[in-house]
């Protein structure tokens, strides 16, 4: 199935975005409990040059993955300057263990860099162990607490220096 497997830049709202981010929610609501992640994000904070939105399809058309990044400078919530912040990393159960999380993590990570981006930084959480495992292998370590989650103890975040 990885093979034909193609990346595709498309808008945060595109049906197909939204589609594998209502999955990814209902993860979370059955990982988690409540009403999933709450962090507000608009369509626009995933427009190039100050963030990117990837979907994986696969040979068929059907999209199976996704993630984006978006830009974050210093605020009150934690954020550094030069900051990327990674969104909606997410793969569909039947195409895990393909490898698409981490090519979509190294296409997203490129491209932050090459948008002048200094810092990939990510929230999970607790619940998640095997996006812990695949950021943990990728070079992120942890790092100091930021955004939506960051007083709740189940949350984890890491981050990533991206060198020229």
């Amino acid at each position: 199935m990885s093979h034909g497997i193609q990346l595709r830049v498309m808008p945060y709202d595109h049906p197909d975005a939204v589609e594998l981010n209502d999955r990814v929610q209902l993860e979370y609501q059955a990982r988690y409990g409540g009403e999933g992640d709450v962090t507000f994000l608009d369509p626009a904070m995933f427009a190039p040059p100050n963030g990117l939105y990837l979907l994986a399809y696969d040979g068929s058309g059907t999209p199976v993955a996704s993630g984006g990044w978006r830009r974050q400078d210093e605020n009150d919530e934690g954020y550094s300057d030069g900051d990327a912040e990674l969104k909606r990393m997410y793969v569909v159960p039947e195409a895990r263990g393909l490898g698409l999380a981490r090519r979509i993590l190294a296409a997203l990570e490129a491209d932050a860099r090459a948008a002048g981006r200094t810092r990939m930084a990510l929230e999970t959480g607790d619940q998640q162990p095997e996006a812990i495992a695949l950021y943990l292998s990728s070079g992120y370590t942890p790092a100091a607490k930021f955004g939506h989650y960051r007083t709740y103890e189940s949350s984890r975040c890491m981050a990533k220096p991206l060198q020229p």
